[in-house]
């Protein structure tokens, strides 16, 4: 019986991730987050209420489970301390669920201003980042020059990694044209160990190992659910480089990102929507211009949670579905947003590209998709049928004939559908965990 399990995006973020992970938290113990930091934004609705979480796990709505931010993750501690405030002021929260690895890395300020300049700098060339000073702390880490959790536990660790660290910044605020008065104020280790002591003294509680906590509740028979953010394509090593973001976002990255072997992954499912996003720069071969475009992106409501930016839309890539299947190992493939598909007049759907090209390549803004119209879609009653199925064989057949296609083409079987926002919207077809008596 699975007792771990992986969830992970499967295009280019904005899948629908939150939501699956609140729906499968019901009968998880632990929900633990590998990578990213608050560029990631996981929406959540629960009885007509709207939440959005950007560095707390999903499982976050169910009291008792324990809620943790791997190593792998880079935490705003004011973003952070903001968000569970927010959370707990609804009642969540409350009873010591949260824990943060003594081994992430902490998003100064100083890498927020840092990614601000850069983006404005870059012209042409900008990346399309959220200016949330993720990739800057990332970019530290991997120098060896970035701050952890634990380096601002002790006064004196906090001032050698200062030492290595502002420097660098220096020399990258320099490179950008900024004042010297301003650089000045920007680098003043002084300011950076005042505001870290209630950073300090707010997060102690909380630190511990995360690859050891997972650790032990797995060996203890308790369900483990391993919450990715971003998507595929946007993998820092196999995604639509440099367009990336600047972590691992495959399932891989659980091992890395927690402390985990892999032999303690039992399964992992891959987050796709029924059509493809995307948000800010780089290639995207599906995306439908124009009126179309636009009638996609307001009946799905594609916004980012995030930056509240609005996402570039179109239709399903099964190419790059299949090419995100197999980077993750996925046992299960989550199908999300069915509802806002079945509301369309017209489908299509890219069987491959003209030319053979693979994702992850340099030049895939240059592939050309082969398009499919499929038969059957734009009747309004596929809407009704799809809230009111119960199985497999209530869903209407030109749904049944899309979901066959993707298992196809990606030799992954079609676990989960998501047919609304809320958690009773969704259609199980297979289990994740065993019930909570098992």
């Amino acid at each position: 019986m699975m007792r771990t399990l992986v969830v992970v995006g499967a295009q280019w973020g904005d899948e629908g991730k939150g939501k699956i992970v609140d729906v499968l938290a019901e009968r998880a113990s632990v929900v633990a987050r590998f990578g990213g930091g608050n560029n990631a934004g996981h929406t959540l609705v629960v009885d007509g209420r709207k939440l959005v979480t950007h560095l707390v796990p999903s499982g976050c709505l169910y009291p008792g489970t324990t809620c943790v931010l791997g190593a792998g993750m880079v935490v705003d501690p004011d973003v952070f301390a903001g968000e569970v405030r927010t959370l707990q002021e609804l009642g969540l929260l409350t009873q010591d669920e949260l824990r943060v690895s003594l081994d992430a890395h902490l998003i100064l300020p100083i890498f927020r201003q840092l990614d601000g300049l850069r983006e404005d700098r870059s012209a042409n060339n900008a990346i399309g980042t959220t200016r949330r000073g993720v990739g800057p702390t990332y970019e530290a880490k991997v120098g060896r020059r970035g701050v952890r959790v634990r380096d601002i536990l002790e006064h004196d660790r906090l001032a050698a990694r200062l030492d290595r660290l502002l420097p660098w910044i220096e020399g990258e605020l320099v490179r950008l044209g900024v004042d010297a008065a301003e650089i000045a104020k920007m680098v003043d280790a002084k300011a950076i160990h005042e505001a870290a002591k209630p950073w300090a003294e707010w997060l102690a509680p909380m630190v511990c190992d995360s690859g050891a906590l997972c650790a032990s509740a797995v060996a203890e028979g308790k369900p483990v659910l391993f919450e990715g953010a971003q998507g595929a394509m946007l993998d820092v090593d196999h995604g639509t480089y440099p367009f990336v973001t600047s972590s691992s976002t495959i399932a891989g990255g659980v091992c890395t990102g927690l402390g985990i072997g892999p032999t303690l992954i039992d399964a992992v499912w891959g987050i796709t929507k029924a059509y493809t996003t995307r948000v800010g720069a780089g290639p995207f071969p599906t995306r439908v211009e124009g009126e179309a475009g636009d009638g996609l992106r307001n009946a799905g409501g594609e916004f980012g949670a995030t930056t509240g930016r609005p996402r570039d839309c179109g239709w399903l890539d099964l190419p790059a579905l299949a090419y995100a299947a197999r980077l993750s190992g996925m046992t299960g493939l989550c199908v999300t947003k069915l509802d806002v598909l079945a509301r369309l007049p017209q489908v299509q759907i890219c069987e491959a590209y003209e030319d053979d090209r693979q994702p992850g390549v340099d030049d895939l803004d240059r592939v050309v998709p082969r398009l499919r119209t499929l038969s059957g879609w734009g009747d309004p009653t596929i809407a009704e049928k799809l809230a009111t199925a119960k199985s497999l064989e209530d869903l209407p057949a030109p749904v049944r004939t899309y979901l066959d296609l993707i298992e196809e083409t990606t030799g992954t079987p079609v676990v989960l559908l998501s047919v609304g926002a809320e958690r009773s919207e969704t259609l199980m077809l297979s289990e994740a965990f065993p019930p909570a008596e098992a």
